[in-house]
């Protein structure tokens, strides 16, 4: 069976690919189906950014569509860059200026404190729409470390480590990231539903 995951970004869907792994299950990304139509994340929170892609994609496509929504919000900025994290810089912006926008926002500031949150829904024709969420609590740091991951990743440090996600072995930042966290609860939900097992 294909699973549609609402994503055209490569890295996060081979994030994806990674944790989320059940018997006869083909995850595919939009780029798959060429004429996919674009969902504009206009929602209020990350919750109502997955719901409205993983419904509008199922409608549109007939296939079982999982999307998620996440991004970082930091304390002392009140929650921001937040539901706007991938376009923090401008509508066309790059990692490169979202993360420097954020680095100038916190120049100077001591609270650096932050976390992930990630929401992911799960839509079927017909099919009520089911949800899980994941949390990874940490830091920014003051500088860039790390080429590894994709998005604020250089810049942030998960509690009770040292390294930033963009220096951690993909692995291990699996197991302990937000969208880690919520596609293993994802899978222990949604497996039998998925494989008809």
């Amino acid at each position: 069976m294909k699973l549609l995951v609402a994503t055209r970004n490569r890295h996060k869907l081979q994030e994806i690919r990674s944790v989320f792994s059940l018997p006869g299950l083909e995850l595919i990304g939009i780029d798959a189906l060429p004429d996919a139509p674009e969902v504009v994340e206009d929602g209020d929170t990350f919750e109502a950014n997955a719901v409205k892609k993983a419904t509008a994609l199922a409608d549109v496509t007939g296939l079982w569509t999982m999307a998620d929504d996440s991004g970082l919000a930091v304390d002392v900025l009140g929650g921001a860059p937040g539901v706007r994290s991938a376009r923090y810089a401008g509508e066309e912006s790059s990692d490169t200026a979202n993360n420097r926008k954020l680095l100038e926002a916190l120049d100077g500031v001591v609270d650096r404190k932050a976390c992930f949150p990630c929401v992911i829904a799960l839509a079927g024709p017909g099919q009520p729409v089911r949800t899980v969420a994941g949390l990874c609590h940490g830091r920014i740091t003051d500088a860039l470390r790390g080429d590894n991951g994709f998005g604020y990743d250089p810049l942030f440090v998960p509690d009770g480590y040292e390294r930033t996600f963009g220096e951690m072995d993909p692995d291990l930042k699996n197991r302990i990231s937000h969208r880690g966290v919520a596609l293993r609860e994802a899978q222990g939900q949604w497996g039998e539903l998925l494989t008809g097992r």
